[in-house]
């Protein structure tokens, strides 16, 4: 794709196989190995170390310009990576590979091919790590307009939720990402999320067709004998629901639903149990939070699935996809956002 260019540059599209295998990665599982960022902040360190010493002392202004730019894409992205990701706004993964990028690349890079120079589209800045940034923001606004797309497609549009979530069968949740999008209630933006579930199910040793199956003895808590390894809840960690210990490949399958019926409003088990589901045994029995689980929200996801053939979910953003487009993006055409004020005349 590209051709003429400087040994540091050259060695920068390394980034692309890589961050394109996370963002496949990210899509099927919801989890990037740490492993994947190492080498590459360890090439972003030596290749700063690098173009430094051409810049060192500054005496140019274009050496001090340089300087700036670095200054600016270590001391802001850095920061504001690691502050989006402890506010919720990014995962972990998606807050590491903006920190590798600020490293790795910041500054804009420039190509030859066929007496064309990439990126077409500079900007007055010149921190490459946040055109990659804004791009991914930008990318990323049109993932509610692909759901809507996609529910319109299925039969399933309902405004507003279906710009943020998607209906699915609950005899998929075994293999969905995301949380649901409704408790007993009604529509909520804090569902129990899918992997909690897994975790659950996993602990019991039951699959999701044996929650569904008999939920009125499942229910009481003297129904839990031997429990198991909870693990994460990822979907690739162990069998999709619980009892299976064993990793599965990629053509695995997905249990069916049973026959459940009913309104979980109805359910009146918090007056039958002291602990229904055994929901709080459960969180008081593994380490950490299952991902902000409270025991109310556990029997409220459990009660709903329990009773639903389909839920609304929140898929949420598989942030390392548009974060793989914006990259792409930045290194052909450049900086989105500047593009379109540019041709607006506001800069």
């Amino acid at each position: 794709m590209f051709g003429i260019g400087t040994l540091p540059d050259l060695l920068r599209l390394v980034v692309l196989p890589v961050l394109a295998w996370t963002a496949v990665r990210d899509v099927r599982t919801r989890r990037v190995p740490n492993v994947v960022w190492y080498p590459l902040a360890a090439l972003g360190v030596v290749l700063l170390a690098w173009e430094l010493v051409g810049h060192l002392p500054p005496e140019t202004v274009f050496d001090r310009l340089y300087l700036i730019r670095v200054a600016v894409s270590i001391c802001f992205v850095v920061p504001l990576s690691y502050l989006f990701w402890r506010l919720g706004g990014f995962g972990g993964a998606d807050a590491k590979a903006l920190m590798v990028f600020a490293v790795l690349l910041p500054t804009f890079p420039s190509y030859t091919l066929a007496g064309t120079e990439f990126p077409l589209a500079a900007t007055r800045l010149g921190v490459f790590s946040m055109t990659i940034l804004t791009n991914t923001v930008i990318v990323g606004l049109a993932y509610p307009l692909f759901l809507a797309a996609r529910n319109l497609a299925d039969g399933e549009f309902e405004f507003p939720i279906s710009f943020v979530g998607r209906r699915v069968s609950v005899a998929s949740l075994s293999t969905a990402h995301g949380r649901l999008f409704e408790s007993p209630e009604g529509i909520t933006r804090n569902g129990l999320d899918l992997d909690a579930l897994r975790m659950y199910l996993r602990w019991r040793g039951l699959t999701l067709a044996d929650l569904r199956s008999d939920p009125d003895a499942l229910r009481d808590p003297d129904s839990i004998g031997e429990t198991f390894d909870p693990t994460d809840g990822a979907v690739h960690r162990a069998a999709t629901d619980g009892g299976v210990s064993t990793d599965l490949g990629d053509d695995e399958t997905v249990d069916a639903g049973g026959d459940a019926s009913g309104d979980p409003a109805e359910a009146d088990a918090d007056a039958s149990f002291d602990d229904p589901w055994g929901a709080a045994r459960f969180l008081d029995s593994i380490e950490g939070t299952a991902y902000g689980t409270s025991p109310e929200k556990l029997r409220g996801g459990l009660e709903l699935v329990t009773a639903r053939e389909s839920v609304w979910i929140s898929p949420g953003i598989p942030f390392l996809v548009p974060m793989f487009v914006g990259l792409v993006v930045a290194f052909v055409y450049g900086d989105i956002l500047f593009g379109v004020l540019g041709a607006l005349g506001i800069v």
